[in-house]
């Protein structure tokens, strides 16, 4: 059972850790209580939990039992490897919990109000937001680009293809490692070819670093926006692009109104998949490139953050980096709604 009293109403606690502690109690009452409320009405008035139009007709799974051994190892990786490692999550983000103690202590919701009073904390979602987003912008574009050329009839086409998607096949700490021979300062490929008059700290220098990680990680996602988008352009009728070019359409405006189009739903699906590889798989990337978050931090994400204070740290604070990774998910979650909300609505499909 958790201590509402010390949740909400101790006395060492801020005014507005009161409301968020109020408000959190009052979000999980309703999570559990609109269900059952529902469920109890229904009943109660003898009607169906089941719609009339998804009630199963007679005979229908009759051999039900069949289900469940094959079902079984699925749901039990899913317990396992999912549902229970959130669950632990949840529970940790309300605690104060060190890596390796025998003891934690229950502190509710003060791992997420002091993220509020935190400074530092608040310069690492901003990085964050502006990294992931260079990512996710640079990678698109130049993906639809470079797809568009390599799916040219052009000899050897097949070969560059493969060229070209390769890099998704790789993991990210091998592309931090890969980048790392590139960009070291002491021998590094970038600064033998351009020699010591356009040297720049490339891992070195605050301004620079971040740039550094954004060019390995958007090297290490085109490969699977090509991929997409090869596919894509292969399904876009031919005769729309010539009856536009028989309408006097030239060939920018026939892939601007033609193209573009009928790729959008392959965008849509891109902008949500790179999103969620700029916010959480970066990490050993960044590792590779610029260990322990770049100088002055600079290359510090909130993803990073997370990893080393809950698992890498001197003294790992599991309670800390629950509730981080939480407000990570939040975060992502909430975006991905947002692009459904907006970007689905713009999506065209079909000719």
């Amino acid at each position: 059972m958790i201590p509402l009293d010390y949740c909400t109403f101790a006395a060492e606690r801020k005014p507005y850790e009161a409301e968020f502690g109020f408000l959190l109690v009052g979000i999980g009452m309703a999570v559990v209580l609109i269900p059952v409320g529902w469920i109890s009405l229904r009943l109660l008035r003898g009607e169906s939990l089941m719609s009339t139009a998804s009630q199963p007709t007679q005979g229908t799974f009759r051999h039900w039992w069949i289900a469940i051994p094959l079902l079984a190892p699925t749901i039990t990786i899913l317990v396992l490897f999912l549902y229970y490692p959130s669950i632990e999550t949840v529970r940790l983000s309300a605690h104060l919990s060190r890596l390796g103690a025998k003891r934690e202590a229950f502190v509710c919701t003060t791992n997420y109000t002091r993220l509020v009073e935190n400074s530092d904390y608040l310069d690492v979602v901003i990085r964050t937001m502006y990294i992931s987003a260079a990512i996710v912008v640079l990678s698109m574009v130049l993906s639809l680009l470079i797809a568009t050329m390599a799916y040219l009839p052009i000899r050897g086409a097949s070969i560059y293809r493969t060229l070209l998607i390769w890099p998704n096949a790789i993991s990210p700490a091998v592309a931090g490692l890969i980048f790392l021979l590139i960009f070291n300062p002491l021998g590094g490929i970038i600064d033998h070819v351009l020699g010591s008059a356009f040297r720049l700290g490339w891992t070195n220098d605050p301004k620079v670093a971040p740039w550094t990680i954004i060019i390995a990680s958007v090297w290490k996602s085109m490969g699977y926006n090509i991929l997409f988008y090869i596919a894509g352009l292969q399904n876009v009728p031919k005769d729309l692009i010539e009856a536009g070019a028989i309408d006097g359409a030239g060939l920018i405006r026939r892939f601007t109104h033609i193209v573009l189009p009928m790729l959008s739903p392959i965008t849509f699906f891109l902008i949500i998949t790179n999103m969620t590889y700029a916010f959480f798989d970066t990490y050993a990337t960044i590792d590779y490139l610029t260990p322990g978050g770049g100088p002055l931090e600079s290359t510090n994400t909130m993803m990073y953050q997370v990893a080393q204070l809950g698992v890498f740290g001197e003294r790992a604070d599991l309670g800390k980096a629950a509730a981080q990774s939480i407000v990570l998910f939040v975060m992502v979650i909430g975006m991905t709604i947002v692009s459904f909300r907006t970007g689905g609505r713009q999506v065209t499909y079909g000719a």
